[in-house]
């Protein structure tokens, strides 16, 4: 198709303006409206190839838009554009039908690139996402980019059973995002079931995930139903899968091969029907290099990948995360919510936030209890928030030129000792540095683990456990 129309619906001139110039020389003929009256009362004379049009708007928004011209030319693609981005507005947008969804501002190529995919898209004769029902997930809030494409990524899904591997650092949220891709699937009405792998000793792994029979092994005194058996028709959520000790990922493939298990102890197999969502923190790849997981599974678990971003990525969205956290505390501890002044609130943007999210959350709860005024100021935020960037790189500065010597000399005898036919000597460098860096900093701070962690570079929970890890 060399000649094709684009019809653009937003009420703001500027955007209308900007995007006529961008496709002028481009192969579409560009028509603009500021209102959806009008875009409907021209369409009863001709249609276009391809739509864009803003959310939000005088008259019907831009959702309703999208409901009619799904009704009525279920053929013809729209690009969704919006200045107002969060989960349950993208996700209405895709299940309602949308191809694409671009939150302002968005890069003209982008735009471009866009539109010809949706051009491609109506000549191909592709269909448009199914409707599903949408549940709001309010808690996963941000506009970033990197955050737009998980929300986008969700919105995909929702129609979807698919497996999903939530990869990023401890903290990041992946339990609210395997939470948001449950209730915006079609399983949304069945259960949702977590299971943190790290959290539970491997002995007991395959009996938590598969259940057991009465008198299966000592202290198996009645029968239990397993997690697996648990979250038939939902979705079952496998958080540090790195964690999973082998044997038990072999069990767990079977069943994601076949749809059945045995129970601990038990002759006749259940049949299941169960989503996985699995997350890390770790490297899968690098646990596969070193046959600590299994390949097979891994590339069973990781048919769609989302990575999310780290809050020192984001840190535009602070301010609305802080608010929507200070607000739930409030609300929990039937209280007024707290507001940060400019300056406290640009100390948390400063911030490196190890923790992430969750540790934005966890400060904010802190602040709801102990900040004394109803106005919180830098004083009254903690002290590991509001120390000094250069105080904590001197800090850095000083292990280097004092300790890290010494550390590399305790560890020069082990490296020596290390056979020649050995493939893997920087990762046992690497652990062994961590193990005494490790040692060292709770012997400098008498065992105290958040200072231990501060002076290291870490967060707590990251300091807890690598300590688990590291110093068995």
């Amino acid at each position: 198709m060399t000649d094709a129309s684009l019809w653009i619906i937003d009420d703001d001139e500027s955007i209308r303006w900007v995007l006529e110039k961008a496709f002028a020389n481009s192969r579409y003929r560009v028509r603009t409206f500021s209102d959806s009256a009008t875009f409907f009362s021209e369409l009863e004379q001709s249609q276009p190839s391809v739509v864009m049009t803003d959310i939000r708007m005088p008259g019907d928004d831009g959702l309703a838009v999208l409901k009619r011209l799904q009704e009525n030319y279920p053929g013809m693609p729209v690009v969704v554009m919006t200045a107002h981005s969060d989960l349950d507005t993208t996700v209405k947008a895709f299940q309602g039908g949308a191809f694409e969804y671009l939150p302002k501002p968005f890069d003209i190529d982008e735009a471009l690139t866009t539109v010809d995919r949706a051009l491609r898209h109506l000549i191909e004769n592709k269909q448009g996402s199914q409707p599903a029902k949408a549940a709001k997930v309010p808690e996963i809030i941000g506009e970033a980019p990197a955050m737009q494409d998980v929300f986008r990524a969700i919105g995909r899904l929702s129609s979807s059973s698919v497996s999903v591997l939530l990869t990023g650092e401890t903290g990041t949220g992946k339990e609210l995002i395997a939470r948001a891709l449950h209730k915006h699937s079609p399983r949304t009405e069945r259960p949702f079931i977590a299971l943190n792998m790290a959290a539970i000793p491997g002995e007991l792994i395959e009996s938590e995930l598969f259940g057991h029979e009465r008198g299966a092994f000592t202290g198996a005194d009645k029968k239990r139903m397993g997690r697996f058996e648990q979250a038939n028709g939902g979705t079952l959520f496998l958080d540090e899968i790195g964690d999973m000790p082998l044997s038990v990922q072999t069990r767990l493939l079977r069943v994601l091969a076949e749809g059945q298990f045995y129970p601990v102890g038990a002759h006749q197999p259940i049949e299941v029907d169960v989503r996985v969502i699995a997350a890390t923190h770790r490297s899968l790849e690098a646990l596969v290099a070193k046959g600590q997981f299994r390949d097979d599974l891994y590339h069973r678990l990781n048919v769609i990948r989302l990575k999310l971003p780290p809050l020192r990525e984001r840190k535009n969205d602070i301010p609305m995360l802080v608010e929507h956290f200070l607000e739930s505390a409030a609300n929990e501890l039937h209280v007024t919510a707290k507001k940060l002044s400019k300056e406290a609130m640009a100390a948390l943007k400063n911030y490196g936030w190890p923790g992430n999210v969750r540790q934005l959350e966890n400060t904010c709860r802190w602040l709801t209890v102990m900040a004394p005024g109803q106005r919180v100021g830098v004083d009254d935020l903690p002290e590991d928030i509001v120390a000094k960037d250069d105080t904590r790189t001197e800090s850095v500065a000083a292990i280097n030129r004092e300790t890290l010597d010494s550390w590399l000399g305790l560890l020069s005898d082990e490296l020596a000792a290390i056979p020649d036919d050995n493939t893997d000597v920087l990762t046992q460098y690497q652990r062994r540095l961590e193990q005494i860096a490790l040692e060292h900093a709770l012997a400098r701070f008498d065992g105290h683990k958040q200072k231990a962690a501060l002076w290291l570079g870490w967060g707590r929970n990251t300091l807890t456990r690598k300590r688990k890890n590291l110093l068995k």
